[in-house]
């Protein structure tokens, strides 16, 4: 019985701490007691500020967008400095191209946590003490203005598809294919004339390369005179001019008919090949003369553009050549047609198309 009466008290012990327990807590509650407190972030007001700085107005403003795109690629570079590991992070994002605003979201994250470094912090704001002054007036194309009219866009369609035989002759005469489309550019870009009546009836409407047939041939405008001394140079061991035997048989004719047969070969609308062929061989003539002298210009395209439109007697080689050759004008402005090649050669239009090679001459095929 002794034990029966312990074990009853032991129960109503237990329930009333339970009940004591329960009581308190709820009192607790009732009093707040048991709240929280919490803490506000130390950066709350940085995420204020940024919560609405990236918003729709920002993504459809194009010259902001695009300022702010440099900047981006500004900032990476300061932060590869102090934190490589996040910076290559943020590039991947960057280079994929379709993620700007989270980019530059990014980085504003990762400046938040870089606000103790001291060195750090002093750089980006030194870097962003410079975009708060006057900013230069955005351009909304090319720099170089005659790549922003519809006549450019027209020939770069037209270009592409004669891809395939320039290629070809760069691997038959070693001439970059950049290099090659850098004078064929410089001639077509002045047939490519919005007033003028070829232009509206064929090259405009049907993206064609423009095919001369009077005083110069071809879509490269090679004159015929020019043209017979290249064919006679590559074939006179004693020339200065001369490439070499694995050149010799590259303009062979296949009848006796040779002027006629060079002038069917330039001006053919179906395949433009030979004018492609004609301008390599010369422009790598005039690479070898120079060479031989002494003077190379190997990496001078506005100059080997000079050349090939002055052509063989203005060609004297000397240390300070002068970039220069026809006057060319596109819509009131002039422009020199070795300025021309030299442009678009370091623009980087057509670049998937026509790559720069590691050698502009007896480039290796990648």
């Amino acid at each position: 019985m002794k034990w029966l009466k312990l074990i009853l008290k032991v129960i109503v012990v237990v329930f009333a701490l339970v009940g004591l327990f329960f009581t308190g807590t709820y009192l607790a509650m009732q009093m707040k007691l048991t709240n929280d407190g919490g803490h506000v972030d130390g950066n709350d007001r940085y995420f204020h500020e940024i919560k609405d700085k990236y918003n729709q107005s920002f993504k459809t403003d194009t010259s902001k967008f695009q300022m702010k795109n440099f900047e981006a690629l500004q900032r990476i570079l300061i932060l590869n400095k102090y934190c490589p590991k996040n910076a290559e992070m943020i590039l991947k994002v960057y280079q994929i191209g379709n993620n700007d605003v989270s980019v530059l979201r990014m980085l504003d994250a990762a400046d938040m946590y870089m606000q103790g470094n001291a060195e750090y912090s002093a750089e980006l704001n030194q870097f962003k003490a410079k975009q708060t002054g006057p900013q230069p007036a955005y351009i909304n194309g090319s720099v170089f203005d005659w790549m922003n009219i519809s006549e450019w866009s027209d020939f770069k369609i037209a270009v592409v598809k004669d891809k395939i035989l320039i290629d070809s002759v760069a691997l038959l005469t070693g001439v970059e294919p950049r290099l090659i489309v850098s004078v064929l550019v410089g001639e077509q870009i002045r047939l490519f004339n919005s007033k003028r009546e070829a232009y509206k009836k064929w090259i405009g409407p049907l993206k064609i390369l423009s095919v001369e047939s009077k005083f110069s041939l071809g879509v490269t405008g090679i004159k015929e005179f020019t043209a017979r001394r290249i064919e006679y140079y590559i074939k006179d061991s004693t020339s200065i001019f001369y490439l070499g035997k694995p050149y010799e048989h590259l303009l062979d004719f296949s009848s006796d008919s040779t002027d006629s047969e060079r002038f069917k070969r330039l001006t053919s609308f179906k395949s433009h090949y030979y004018s492609y062929m004609y301008a390599a061989l010369f422009i790598k003539q005039m690479k070898v003369q120079w060479e031989k002298a002494g003077f190379p210009i190997t990496d001078r395209p506005e100059i080997l553009a000079t050349l090939f439109n002055v052509g063989y007697e203005q060609s004297i080689p000397k240390s300070n050549p002068r970039v220069g050759g026809s006057s060319i004008t596109i819509y009131e402005k002039i422009h020199s047609f070795g300025s021309i090649a030299y442009e678009f050669y370091y623009s980087g239009e057509l670049y998937d198309e026509f790559p720069y090679k590691s050698k502009k001459f007896d480039w290796d095929v990648e």
